[in-house]
């Protein structure tokens, strides 16, 4: 399969592009030698490759992810300098204007 002139001009228009005669004549050249380049792909022999979902032999080095149970709200405020009874109390930082 070739790409003639009239089928430059098609492209262009469904891309609503304008193209001189010389670009057109260009582009022609320029996919014809994309689409030789692809017939030469073709020709290389896949059958025995098992298909890859990507190229490095990849594994997660990821520990697994362990539910376990959190801190209670108590132990949290443990430590705290100023708490209530479920919240870190801190000293305000915003003043009135």
């Amino acid at each position: 399969m070739s790409v003639t002139l009239k089928d430059v001009e098609y492209i262009a228009e469904l891309a609503r592009l304008e193209f001189s005669d010389e670009e057109k004549k260009m582009l022609t050249s320029e996919l014809n030698q994309i689409l030789e380049y692809m017939e030469q792909l073709n020709q290389v022999k896949t059958d025995t490759i098992e298909p890859l979902s990507h190229v490095l032999d990849l594994s997660n080095v990821f520990r697994e992810d362990l539910v376990q149970p959190g801190i209670s709200t108590e132990e949290a405020l443990k430590n705290a300098p100023s708490a209530t009874e479920e919240f870190f109390r801190v000293p305000k930082v915003l003043g009135e204007k």
